[in-house]
């Protein structure tokens, strides 16, 4: 993720969360990302990581996206429109899936939640949202069911960390020891009602409440109050970052676009060829599927202090054999990780290889993904 604040070298209008102010108060430097003006870090970036990883990290993710599927036939609108299989997703439940072009290139990969029998949330990234709305609205057509996207409407507040739980139990009366990893449920919090999820986006157990945007501020703060006995932090993109990329986390923009297909990714687990009928980019990806990808996604591990950064070339002897598409100095690790797309003879875990870091070349080896598992 770039926190940088240039935008095609222009500046154009940027987007405030409903919890703008919020993040001002709490004296939060922010970016320009996908359009939105976001919190970066409010002081420091590596206690921010640490507090997800060893207590409770709070994150404003109001910038997702958040698009309603429903009617009689929205499981077989989504089941034509992504590479899923979302008629098997049961009331409750949530499946992480992509929505692909017809030439099997990556639009964006989502996270889908199955509300009730004829309802979904498909919640997008924020770079994509508008493409990702206009293509269900294209491929709605011919389907009893309508497309309707309340992201504006919708705040997203994330509790992340081994005593997420703790915060929640505090304000809620929702069953959490039942509410399984990938599941949502309705709730209420303090008399504010949400949909409570038990995802993320930090390889941390913790949670997901969707909330009327107006209702974002009190809920902020209720969280707040309730984890502070817990040593709850706010967190900012900047350690989301860092974050996903100890637990292996593609980043759309990074590790997947449209140049790129699920199986390059290593990802092809998500592409259900099984589920009865077509679906867009179906022919595509059944002849990407028995090709050969000729780069593959990799994790690699450095040495030293100097990380990997994106963009950079990754190298096998002289030769440029891959780049890399995020990198940072691991926090929980101590040692620098990557992930890169490689030439696929090279991609084996083990395989010594080095990257380019400013004319310098530094040792990397590649490795089993992810980098970071919690216990």
């Amino acid at each position: 993720m770039s926190v940088s604040s240039a935008r095609d070298n222009e500046r154009l209008p940027v987007t405030e969360t409903p919890l703008h102010q919020v993040h001002k108060d709490l004296g939060a430097l922010f970016t320009d990302f996908a359009g939105w003006s976001m919190p970066v870090r409010y002081a420091s970036e590596l206690a921010e990581h640490k507090a997800v990883r060893e207590a409770v990290g709070l994150f404003d993710l109001s910038h997702m996206a958040e698009i309603h599927v429903r009617g009689a036939q929205a499981a077989d609108v989504l089941d034509y429109a992504l590479v899923g299989n979302l008629t098997g997703v049961k009331p409750g439940r949530a499946r992480y899936t992509m929505i692909c072009d017809a030439d099997g290139g990556v639009l964006d990969d989502l996270v889908v939640y199955r509300l009730a029998d004829e309802e979904y949330l498909v919640v997008a990234n924020a770079g994509n949202a508008v493409v990702v709305a206009d293509a269900l609205a294209e491929r709605v057509a011919g389907f009893d069911a309508v497309v309707e996207n309340r992201s504006v409407d919708t705040a997203l507040i994330a509790v992340q960390g081994p005593k997420a739980v703790d915060v929640l139990a505090a304000v809620t009366d929702a069953d959490l020891a039942s509410l399984k990893y990938y599941a949502s449920v309705p709730a209420v919090v303090k008399g504010i009602d949400v949909l409570l999820a038990r995802t993320g986006y930090t390889g941390e157990d913790g949670f997901e409440l969707f909330v009327p945007a107006a209702q974002a501020p009190a809920l902020w703060q209720l969280l707040t109050e309730a984890g502070q006995e817990h040593d709850l932090v706010p967190c900012g993109l900047a350690c989301r970052d860092t974050l996903r990329l100890e637990a292996g986390m593609p980043l759309y923009g990074n590790e997947l676009s449209r140049e790129l297909n699920p199986f390059a990714a290593g990802l092809g687990r998500v592409v259900k060829f099984e589920k009865p009928g077509d679906f867009v980019g179906r022919a595509a990806l059944e002849e990407l599927k028995k090709a050969d990808v000729p780069r593959v996604r990799v994790g690699l591990r450095g040495t030293g202090r100097r990380a990997p950064r994106h963009g950079y070339a990754v190298l096998s002897g002289d030769a440029t054999i891959g780049e890399i598409t995020s990198g940072a100095l691991a926090p929980t690790l101590g040692y620098p990780i990557a992930m890169a797309y490689v030439d696929r003879e090279h991609a084996e875990p083990g395989t010594a290889l080095s990257v380019d870091i400013r004319g310098r070349v530094e040792p990397v080896e590649v490795v089993a993904l992810p980098f970071y598992s919690r216990a």
